[in-house]
Order: structure tokens, then C-alpha cells, then sequence
């Protein structure tokens, strides 16, 4: 199955080029382009793109222009963007990058919410070991420690925080505290 594809760029040439780039491998299919952000909530409906390439010079928050919609967003570098602003999407591509390189970031973008949704219809429930960990972890406790209270090895404990993490879309330790604490995990911390 192909990958969808959604360029959002206001540069015409840019996207002349990208389109070809990526139209002539067999792995995307190459959405009608948006030159800016007019008509994206539609063109999510109507085009169900798998992956969106978008110039961040458009906009600093991807996630809130999205709405409900869970499409990884890839950002698209030809000039300098902030490093904070680029770390609130999917992935990167730089201009200058190789043709396999553009498709491998793309492509993992695309499979990254394919797993999202594919586990989010399936379990999101913490099991109970994931649960005993989690709660370690919100106390501080590093994996070797983990692994030592709860007589498991430290791969089944890092294995247990990568579910953990999965399951819960948190990826940091505050994060996941709060998430603890939040679902009265812990008392206090």
C-alpha cells in the first residue's frame, strides 16, 4: 500500500520538486499540494493523508492545527528554523537531504502512527507489571533499581517502560509522574 502524502508549502518550485522527487517511487502517492493553510481540515477528510510535509515557517504547532486528526506532521527545512520548534514534529527532512533519506524519515513517520492506531483500537491498559513499574518510575527509581524491587531484569524493566510509554504516548518522566498521579497510581512523590 502506497503512502499518502500532503505537501504544505508556499513555495511552488519546492513542491514541483518534492512531488517529482517522491512521485517517481513506488512507495507514495503524491496528494494535490496546499500551498498554504487554507483547506487543510478538508483536505484531511477528503485526501486522508498517511504523512504531511509542512514548511514550519506555517506554523510552530503542528499537533494544534490537526485537530482530532492523528497524522504525523514532517517538517520541511530550507532555511533555519529554532531547534524547539522542530522538535514538536514527527521528523525532519532538510532539503539537501538524499532522495532515500527524505523517504526513509517520511516512511517512518507514516509507520510510527500506523502502531498508534493499530494499538490504541487494541490495549491501552497498563497491565499490572507495567503498572508496578510505572509507579517505580514516578518514585524516581532508576531501571536497575526498578529491577531489583520487582526481581525482573533490567531489559524486561526497560521493555516494560518502552509499553509503558507506547500505551500512554508519554515520553517523559515528568510525564509520566503526572499521568501516575493523575490515575491515583501514587499517592505523593
Amino acid at each position: 500500500m502506497k503512502t499518502r502524502v500532503l505537501i504544505i508549502e508556499p513555495s511552488e518550485v519546492i513542491v514541483e520538486g518534492l512531488s517529482s522527487l517522491l512521485g517517481a517511487q513506488t512507495r507514495f502517492k503524491v496528494l494535490p499540494p496546499l500551498y498554504g493553510l487554507e483547506g487543510l481540515a478538508e483536505r484531511l477528510v477528503t485526501g486522508k493523508p498517511d504523512v504531511i510535509v509542512l514548511n514550519p515557517t506555517l506554523s510552530s504547532q503542528p499537533a494544534q492545527l490537526l485537530g482530532d486528526h492523528p497524522t504525523p506532521v514532517v517538517a520541511l527545512v530550507y532555511q533555519y528554523v529554532e531547534p524547539l520548534v522542530l522538535k514538536r514534529y514527527d521528523g525532519v527532512i532538510d532539503i539537501r537531504d538524499a532522495r532515500g533519506a527524505i523517504a526513509d524519515t517520511l516512511v517512518k513517520a507514516a509507520q510510527s502512527t500506523e502502531h498508534e492506531t493499530s494499538d490504541s483500537s487494541g490495549s491501552y491498559e497498563l497491565s499490572k507489571r507495567e503498572t508496578d513499574v510505572l509507579v517505580q518510575v514516578a518514585r524516581g527509581m532508576t531501571n536497575k533499581e526498578i529491577a531489583d524491587a520487582l526481581n525482573v531484569s533490567i531489559h524486561t524493566v526497560i521493555s516494560h517502560r518502552k509499553n509503558i510509554m507506547h500505551k500512554t504516548g508519554i515520553k517523559s518522566v515528568a510525564g509520566l509522574t503526572v499521568y501516575a498521579i493523575l490515575h491515583n497510581l501514587i499517592d505523593e512523590v
